[in-house]
């Protein structure tokens, strides 16, 4: 089974990451593991595609960063939803739904094509 290309998924990068963090605040390695789990795999988040877009999504006003001790004591950059980043994710979603509908018609799950008889170009 071929793995997921890079450029198919990198617009929903940040939905995944705001998904994450619509219960609670998070970190960085947590969110690319429960990424890495969520997905049995399939897709392994780059440690520097996180944290590019969690300086895009802070400089867009969708996450806030804050510093924390962790259990062990050790000092973590938590990073938490803001209201924009919740309005942003619900577009991303519904803009997923749109995106699935569209690219489905084009891909038949048996793979043969099935033109549409009634269309005139």
């Amino acid at each position: 089974m071929a793995g997921i290309s890079s450029d198919i998924i990198r617009g929903y990068n940040d939905t995944m990451i705001l998904y994450l963090l619509l219960d609670r605040p998070s970190y960085g390695y947590e969110i690319s593991k429960m990424i890495r789990m969520m997905t049995d795999g399939k897709y392994i988040m780059k440690e520097t595609t996180l944290y590019s877009a969690f300086t895009r999504m802070e400089k867009n006003g969708y996450i806030e960063a804050f510093s924390m001790n962790a259990e062990n004591g050790k000092r973590r950059t938590y990073y938490r939803i803001t209201d924009a980043g919740r309005a942003y994710y619900e577009e991303k979603r519904q803009e997923w739904g749109l995106t699935k509908d569209v690219v489905e018609r084009f891909i038949a799950p048996d793979g043969r094509r099935k033109i549409a008889q009634n269309i005139r170009l």
